[in-house]
């Protein structure tokens, strides 16, 4: 390294933004993710023993994944080389495996090869890396917010380990921010700013796990906002909002907001109220409500609140609940939103919600038996009990419907299931009500 190098390296140190100065350089330095780094985790013992395997981080933006790669960096004997898949080219891996198969064979010394955004390599270039990561020339760890079982070639999955980064906690987003804004070595501590507890909260929660976002949002108000008279500069809630370019909605996950914003989602739902539902999902997603909570409240209602009136709707809110994972935000919002307007929409019935509670009801109050030509016949001696005697086989007879008594004597006559005159329910009723009146005429 001359002088120049080292004068480059040295400010780029003290001048680089604030999320590169405060990335970890330890293990111990890094938040969250405890699920792959805890002490006694694979992932955890194999940077710490430096007997690191060819990995793919896997994992939405600002959680760590590059962090990680420079983690390893830092504590492995092995030659460390970085490329990014969107600038680099087939003739920049070669030159890393050029260089990886020299200190190999001069030295006796491995290679990690860290690729970011490698879902951006097309398949031949993915394809050039197989017989070097085979035969352990580099080391690969590969960085992507792409589903790698989607987006990577599978020879080099099967090579490789996968470990998913999370979204970080609020908890330790808000760690994150205090220590950038206290911080006097690599944080903006020698600033004399304060951030208040709302407003750590605030960004904590809105940032969305996404710890460079967080950061930037404290840099860009540590830089930009007037020392007050007492020469500190204060990072209030408003200045927040305005740095992270959203408004605080009172929208607190934990605490009474959250369960009014849902309940009347689900009533503007019930209601049939779709701008409403529509008002209520947007306002949940800005305030980075998790989408799987929510799409499992938008099944829940198309049960509980359409039912058979529109069996359809559950089908469209199991469907939006499994996009909503493959897809992820932004667009996942708008699966949501489609299947919030159909259920919305949709004509309600709660029968089969009145259905289960009387029948519940009715099991712990009531002590049945099985009517005996409903009971199993498949056994040895079974007909000699008069199990199953007497059953009549529905598809026998017209309409593939025979009368005969189902329902325990103990509750004979009682019935649970009433369908509603709504949407598809009506026509079920009339069905219904169609083929027991074909068993009355057979009498």
């Amino acid at each position: 390294m001359d002088l120049f190098d080292y004068m480059r390296e040295s400010r780029m140190e003290t001048e680089a933004p604030l999320a590169s100065r405060l990335r970890p350089r330890t293990l111990d330095e890094v938040e969250g993710q405890e699920h792959i780094l805890g002490k006694d985790k694979l992932l955890y013992r194999a940077i710490k023993a430096d007997k690191l395997r060819s990995v793919i981080f896997y994992g939405p933006p600002g959680t760590g994944k590059t962090t990680l790669a420079k983690v390893i960096a830092n504590t492995t004997s092995a030659d460390f080389c970085q490329i990014n898949a969107t600038a680099a080219g087939k003739k920049d891996m070669e030159e890393v495996v050029s260089r990886a198969k020299d200190s190999l064979g001069m030295y006796g010394k491995k290679t990690i090869l860290f690729i970011d955004e490698i879902h951006r390599f097309n398949k031949g270039q993915q394809d050039y890396l197989l017989p070097f990561v085979e035969d352990g020339t580099v080391i690969l760890i590969g960085a992507t917010t792409e589903n790698p079982y989607f987006e990577v070639n599978r020879a080099l999955l099967s090579r490789s380990a996968i470990f998913e980064l999370r979204p970080l906690s609020v908890e330790s987003m808000e760690r994150i921010i205090r220590r950038a804004v206290y911080d006097v070595e690599r944080g903006m501590g020698a600033y004399r700013a304060d951030i208040t507890d709302e407003a750590a909260s605030f960004l904590a929660d809105v940032a969305g796990g996404d710890a460079r976002s967080a950061l930037n949002a404290v840099e860009l108000g540590v830089l930009t906002t007037e020392p007050s008279a007492d020469g500190r500069i204060h990072l209030t809630l408003e200045v927040m909002e305005e740095c992270i370019q959203k408004r605080a909605v009172g929208y607190d996950k934990k605490g009474d907001n959250h369960y009014d914003t849902i309940s009347a989602f689900i009533k503007s739902m019930r209601g049939t109220d779709p701008d409403a539902a529509v008002f209520y999902l947007a306002k949940m997603l800005y305030a980075g409500e998790d989408v799987k909570f929510i799409a499992r409240r938008i099944m829940i209602c198309a049960a509980e609140d359409v039912g058979n009136a529109d069996p359809m709707a559950l089908t469209v809110a199991v469907a939006a609940a499994q996009a909503v994972e493959r897809v992820g935000m932004p667009e996942a919002q708008i699966i949501l939103a489609q299947a919030v307007a159909y259920v919305a929409c949709a004509p309600k019935s709660n029968a089969a919600v009145n259905a289960i509670t009387e029948a519940m009801q009715a099991v712990q109050e009531t002590r049945t038996t099985v009517p005996a030509h409903l009971q199993d016949a498949h056994y040895a001696g079974a007909k000699d009990l008069e199990r199953g005697v007497g059953y009549r086989y529905a598809h026998n007879y017209p309409y593939h419907y025979v009368k005969q008594q189902y329902m325990p004597q103990e509750l004979l006559g009682r019935k649970f299931y009433i369908p509603s005159g709504s949407g598809r329910e009506k026509q079920i009723g009339e069905w219904l009500e169609f083929l027991r009146g074909q068993a009355e005429e057979e009498k």
